[in-house]
């Protein structure tokens, strides 16, 4: 399960990273990707099911450190900032930055989790 879990949160990372890549683009050269949000979407999908087996894993006797699971949870904020904040109704500029900022933040704090979680491996 520990091996399914670390996969998963390459994945994870891997699609923050695509996200972010594109939020940036869009925003400082307009270029609009009508696959983002679709990105975004199976980024958080993605991170959701990081959650339910790493709650399954802590039930083992794995020792990771307590930065891990609160850095984890965390994700959640830029996650939900960037889907509450970053809507049709704001103009495309704002949208774009809000869009790019979130999802910067998320890859740094998935990056962090991720290199606890290789370190602990």
């Amino acid at each position: 399960m520990t091996t399914v879990h670390m996969i998963v949160g390459l994945a994870v990372v891997i699609a923050f990273l695509v996200s972010t890549i594109a939020n940036y683009l869009r925003w400082s050269k307009g270029t609009e990707f009508t696959w983002l949000r679709g990105v975004s979407f199976a980024a958080a999908g993605l991170l959701l099911l990081q959650y339910v087996l790493g709650f399954s894993l802590l039930g083992g006797d794995h020792e990771i450190t307590a930065v891990h699971y609160i850095l984890a949870l965390a994700v959640i904020i830029p996650v939900g900032a960037e889907h509450m904040f970053a809507t049709a109704e704001r103009p495309a500029a704002e949208r774009n930055r809000i869009a790019f900022f979130a999802s910067l933040v998320a890859l740094v704090l998935v990056l962090i989790v991720y290199a606890i979680g290789e370190s602990n491996a």
